[in-house]
């Protein structure tokens, strides 16, 4: 270690794994290459707000680049909505400045707490990729620092490089800044509509009516209750409204302070959650106006929420699944889940479309997505989770590596064969994660 790097306690979401590594922390972007330059032949891996579930974000025996303090907006034009910014910018901060001039990023994740380079770097997906796609589909240009001192101008017409960049989790360098177009939004408010409906096939109907009718959609699904209860759900639609305002997202003012004790979690109470969560968005109101924050972000008026889980911290499982073997695949999931008694408090669902991203890891493929969070249980856990890579594998589909912190190499390249040369020729030898280590072994 040089005097480059500090100390630094570093852990992915799922809190599963924490950790202290050599860090290095630039101010400014011409500080990364002598990062690079002295690692002591460590691999390196550039992180940002540590918003991924897994070890993606993960490192041991090497050296991580935070990347946070590199935040500044470098430009935006409020009449073309084109903004270029240091990779290290968050999302929240760049929607105070892009809101209010009525616009929007073309696709937005679960959360506005990830960095730009982060987005990219996962190619993160939304309520909209029916109509939108991922978030590489919005990126005209980015840079790319290399471990051989070089940093590369990419577009789309980069070839391999670019392509795998995108959703290339870190290991093709650092990402030091990106352009991304925006669109725009007529207010910072949408109208949504929540649709009680009682089992996967009444989701896949509504789902495929709103798809021409509603840019966003999403639902909340039951997985803990059986029976005839199995796979009923809250439906939620949503387009934006106009001549509401361009309000800003309002200040978080609750937290989760301490970790829960693990026994807090279990069969009983994750069951009569669902029940009632069920019960209160079913009583509810059908429509209501709704600014972007809560309907968009949720959890993210909960700081810290991932303490929910205790201090075994948890896993998140989310897999797709093709069209063809949705309607079968999906409902086999939710019945090994609820036969195991290990519903998830957070289980989400909902369709992706067509449209190709341009990155060659990216997770997207045509057909459902189901994303649960699982408390940390160990083995019994980790053979749940093997269960539904059995369903996930045989219908086809594949999991992503964003939320991922367990699959095997096996699981990996089943999902991502076709693409895996391409990408391996573009990673950059001094580069890695505990995740890469683990599935490209």
């Amino acid at each position: 270690m040089t005097d480059r790097f500090y100390p630094s306690a570093f852990t992915s979401w799922g809190r599963i794994h924490r950790k202290t590594y050599p860090a290095g922390h630039p101010r400014y972007r011409d500080e990364i290459e002598p990062l690079l330059s002295t690692r002591n032949a460590r691999a390196m891996l550039a992180v940002g707000l540590g918003r991924s579930y897994g070890d993606s974000v993960l490192n041991d025996g090497g050296c991580l680049i935070n990347m946070t303090a590199l935040d500044r907006i470098i430009s935006f034009d409020p009449e073309t909505g084109v903004l270029r910014a240091e990779a290290g910018l968050s999302l929240d901060a760049a929607l105070a400045m892009i809101v209010p001039h009525g616009w929007y990023f073309a696709t937005t994740p679960g959360t506005r707490y990830v960095t730009l380079g982060g987005a990219i770097a996962n190619d993160v997906h939304g309520k909209n990729h029916h109509s939108a796609g991922t978030f590489g589909c919005s990126v005209r240009r980015l840079g790319l620092l290399r471990s051989d001192g070089l940093e590369h101008d990419l577009g789309p017409e980069s070839g391999d490089l670019f392509a795998a960049t995108i959703a290339g989790l870190g290991l093709t360098g650092v990402i030091t800044w990106a352009e991304v177009g925006l669109v725009r939004i007529p207010s910072a408010f949408l109208e949504v509509e929540r649709i009680p409906f009682g089992n996967t096939a009444d989701f896949f109907q509504l789902a495929a009516e709103a798809a021409s009718t509603h840019e966003h959609t999403v639902a909340w699904i039951d997985c803990a209750n059986g029976g005839r209860s199995l796979g009923r759900g809250i439906f939620q639609r949503g387009n934006w409204l106009a001549g509401v305002g361009f309000s800003t997202p309002p200040a978080r003012n609750r937290s989760m302070p301490v970790e829960l004790p693990s026994a807090a979690l279990n069969a009983l109470s994750v069951r009569a959650f669902n029940t009632f969560y069920f019960r209160l968005q079913k009583a509810g109101p059908p429509v209501a106006r709704e600014h972007f924050s809560t309907f968009f972000y949720p959890l993210d008026a909960i700081a810290n929420w991932n303490r929910l889980y205790g201090r075994r911290g948890f896993y998140q499982y989310q897999c797709v699944v093709p069209p063809a073997a949705a309607e079968q695949a999906v409902p086999e999931l939710i019945k090994q889940i609820a036969r195991a008694g290990a519903g998830s408090f957070l289980a989400v669902l909902k369709t992706l479309g067509e449209r190709p991203s341009p990155g060659l890891l990216s997770f997207p493929l045509p057909g459902a997505t189901l994303a649960l969070d699982f408390p940390n249980r160990g083995a019994s856990t980790v053979d749940l989770l093997a269960r539904l890579d059995s369903v996930v594998l045989e219908a086809g589909g594949r999991l992503y590596p964003a939320k991922d912190g367990r699959m095997s190499a096996l699981m990996f390249r089943a999902g991502y064969a076709a693409v895996l040369p391409a990408f391996v020729a573009q990673v950059d030898p001094a580069f890695s994660s505990d995740f890469w280590r683990r599935v490209a072994a």
